[in-house]
């Protein structure tokens, strides 16, 4: 009669054995499919902010910026997602989690130093204001009394608001949602300058050679770099590793090349001269 509860207790062993090893083995799989899970970089930019991001002739979404993100996922093995947003809502989409970055040509100014975890800078850009060739305005002195337009939240509206004593000689200042809508309002004679990036500025102006004009005098100076949530050390430092790495290797040089007919200063790229 003893036999068989010895027998017994030993096979009820060696299942438990099996289980047990069964159950390491399951969680072992589980963290490595953890481990192995593609990330999915999704990059808040502008579609209307040239030559930075922009709709494509084929509707694609397209620029310098996007490219550039792109080859960092490339490298990282990571999935690119290049996501349009309303520039005056992007705090929330970063903090809602809908985007993982901003970044297009995104300001790094004193007021938003705390704001985000930011990368170092990679291009250096000026904020200009852009009229029609033929309107007799040369300086920031002649914009005295007249209508300027400026995008929503932009840096171009920070340049302003820092450069009060300029605003305050102008007739209207005024505030639109996009570069687009600004750049029309000036063809229609509604506003008599737009104050914007040189990069945009000169897109814009690539497309009807002649029409404007860039006052020699600049707003402000300022340089660009990639704004993630207040905290995210972690995916800021893998990005800007490897955006090291692409301009060292000459990859972001020959990116730049792509966008330069559409308004981008290769000089102004930071980290390749």
């Amino acid at each position: 009669m003893r036999k068989l509860p010895i027998f017994l207790l030993a096979i009820l062993m060696v299942f438990a054995s099996m289980a047990g090893c069964s159950g390491k083995s399951g969680g072992d799989k589980a963290a490595s499919a953890s481990d192995a899970e593609p990330v999915t970089f999704t990059v808040g930019f502008d579609a209307e902010f040239p030559p930075f991001g922009f709709v494509a002739e084929d509707g694609s979404y397209d620029g310098f910026d996007l490219a550039l993100a792109k080859e960092v996922c490339n490298r990282l093995g990571w999935t690119f997602k290049a996501q349009p947003i309303n520039w005056d809502a992007k705090d929330t989409e970063l903090q809602s989690g809908n985007i993982d970055c901003i970044w297009n040509g995104f300001t790094k100014s004193k007021d938003r130093l705390d704001k985000y975890t930011w990368t170092d800078a990679y291009y250096d850009n000026s904020i200009v204001a852009v009229v029609k060739a033929d309107s007799g305005i040369k300086t920031l002195a002649d914009l005295a009394g007249k209508n300027v337009m400026v995008q929503a939240d932009s840096s171009g509206l920070s340049a302003l608001e820092d450069n009060e004593e300029l605003a305050k000689t102008f007739g209207q200042l005024l505030e639109c949602s996009d570069y687009n809508s600004a750049f029309m309002e000036l063809d229609q004679g509604t506003v008599d300058a737009v104050v914007a990036d040189v990069g945009v500025a000169k897109y814009n102006m690539a497309s009807k050679s002649g029409s404007y004009a860039i006052l020699d005098e600049p707003i402000s100076s300022e340089v660009y770099a990639i704004g993630f949530l207040l905290g995210n050390e972690e995916m800021a430092n893998k990005v800007w590793d490897k955006v090291l790495e692409i301009a060292k290797d000459g990859t972001m040089a020959k990116i730049a090349d792509n966008y330069v007919d559409d308004g981008l200063v290769k000089e102004s790229l930071c980290l390749i001269n």
